[in-house]
């Protein structure tokens, strides 16, 4: 409903910010590491926002890119995991990281962050990596396509790190047609498709 808020920065609490949008002060929960990332007091900032309504209560998340958004929206949607504890992993975790950890099977990288024990890390990995797979399944003729793209082990992977994030396969494939990839890791290619995904 609200997909961001840009205004005057106002306050930085432990937790949250407030920005002022035409004399209306805006309350976003934000983990501390992207709040350090933001402006000082008083100047313009744009947060990418998540409009969570319950029954007692109505928040506003913030991220610094949409990437973050994204991630925070396909982690509330695993069973267990709750807000805080995205915005716990968002803090510790790059989104490029998180989606490569994910489609790699590496349980270490997440049981790194706080509050993610083994059990809940393999969750997240069995959910996230079904949820792509019904994806692509839905994309027309990716079972039949047999492009130079999906060929190369390390695009075929960064392709599939960044359907995580939801972004598809067209967007992906473009963006990844404008970077040299053959020295690159797969973190690397990731990294950069995803600048090139935010132009």
């Amino acid at each position: 409903m609200i997909a961001y808020v840009k205004g005057i920065l106002e306050t930085k609490m432990t937790g949250y910010v407030v920005i002022d949008v035409g004399g209306i002060g805006y309350k976003i929960y934000m983990s501390d590491t992207a709040m350090d990332k933001l402006g000082n007091i008083g100047s313009t900032v744009k947060v990418h926002t998540y409009y969570r309504v319950r029954e007692d209560d109505i928040s506003l998340f913030g991220f610094n890119t949409s990437e973050e958004l994204r991630m925070f929206e396909l982690l509330i949607g695993v069973s267990g995991i709750g807000a805080k504890t995205a915005l716990t992993m968002l803090a510790v975790v790059e989104p490029s990281n998180f989606a490569l950890a994910v489609i790699s099977n590496d349980i270490g990288t997440l049981t790194k962050i706080p509050g993610i024990g083994a059990k809940s890390a393999q969750r997240i990995v069995l959910e996230l990596k079904d949820k792509l797979k019904t994806e692509q399944a839905l994309e027309k003729g990716l079972t039949n396509e047999k492009t130079s793209v999906l060929k190369d082990d390390k695009k075929e992977e960064a392709i599939s790190a960044l359907g995580v994030l939801g972004y598809n396969k067209k967007e992906i494939e473009k963006a990844i047609s404008n970077i040299e990839v053959s020295s690159l890791t797969v973190e690397e290619i990731i990294k950069k498709a995803l600048i090139e995904l935010g132009k």
